[in-house]
């Protein structure tokens, strides 16, 4: 509003020293007095909200735009129930809003790049819910399909493969521990070629992936174990070792993980064995051995078996 006085003039004199009455509303020249507008209008909403609720409730707008959504969250959507008072349709005017609404759902996919755009967008919402991602991991996987779709990567690929790509690579960007491993359960392609379109992603729309850190894992892999919060602090302290000695350079960060848990648990006097540690964890039992036997050669902790209570 300040700003909308300062390009304005006074039709009298000219001048530009114009203020407004916040009582009446009125527009007032400060030099002559002249009345310039008495009316003001009142951008603020007509109800009344006393919570973030009730006005998330009351608030007639849409939502904001999406790049999740093939069309970003701005299509029409033509109601046949009633009117806009509440009041039914007649059984004229039902049938030929219902036609109006075919007809505009089957124009609003015109092109290929809307009709990929639309079959992606519902594969990569349906993996963000299998896998429980936030939102911001969602609107980054559509960034990145969207990327792959403008540089022409998907052409005569799987839609549902690049989608699960596009999912393992947002969270790879985000650090969201989900390994392939999951992304490929929840999706309908193989391993093979879910991994092949993240290398193109990758190569083609140049992501750098940060070096993932091992210590977000553990608690994913205590939780699925049954392992409690003591037994969690000190293996986040075995991996703060292992890293400052750069043990954990280039190795997998969930086998690293889940051998400073199977440590941690001996330690603190858990009873877990290789076998629940390495279910839990996603990875083979020999895996989680050899990681064993290099973490505990790097911190040098001994023999562990001699730290387990006797039975």
């Amino acid at each position: 509003m300040a700003q909308d006085i300062a390009l304005r003039r006074c039709p009298e004199c000219g001048s530009e020293k114009l203020f407004r009455d916040p009582e009446t509303g009125e527009l007032v020249c400060s030099l002559c007095g002249l009345v310039i507008e008495d009316r003001a209008l009142d951008r603020r909403p007509e109800w009344r909200a006393l919570t973030p609720e009730e006005k998330e409730q009351r608030i007639r707008t849409g939502p904001p735009t999406s790049l999740s959504t093939y069309d970003k969250g701005l299509s029409t959507v033509i109601w046949i129930g009633a009117d806009a008072s509440g009041k039914p349709l007649l059984p004229s005017m039902r049938r030929r809003m219902w036609r109006l609404r075919m007809w505009h759902i089957r124009a609003r996919s015109q092109s290929s790049v809307e009709r990929n755009l639309s079959r992606a967008m519902a594969e990569i919402d349906r993996l963000s819910d299998m896998l429980s991602l936030p939102s911001n991991v969602h609107e980054s996987a559509a960034v990145i399909y969207r990327r792959a779709l403008k540089e022409d990567l998907v052409r005569g690929r799987s839609i549902a493969a690049m989608a699960a790509a596009a999912v393992y690579a947002a969270c790879r960007l985000t650090e969201t521990p989900r390994t392939l491993r999951e992304v490929t359960q929840a999706s309908t392609r193989g391993r093979k070629e879910i991994a092949r379109c993240y290398r193109l992603l990758t190569r083609v729309l140049g992501l750098r992936m940060p070096i993932e850190d091992p210590v977000k894992v553990v608690s994913k892999i205590a939780s699925k174990a049954g392992i409690d919060l003591k037994a969690q602090l000190k293996a986040i302290e075995l991996l703060r070792q292992a890293e400052a000695i750069k043990h954990t350079t280039g190795k997998d960060p969930t086998g690293i993980a889940a051998a400073a848990l199977y440590i941690a648990s001996v330690l603190t006097r858990r009873e877990l064995t290789q076998k629940q540690i390495a279910s839990a964890a996603g990875v083979t039992d020999v895996t989680l051995r050899n990681r064993v036997r290099g973490l505990q050669n790097a911190l040098n902790l001994g023999d562990l078996k001699a730290t387990e209570e006797p039975k």
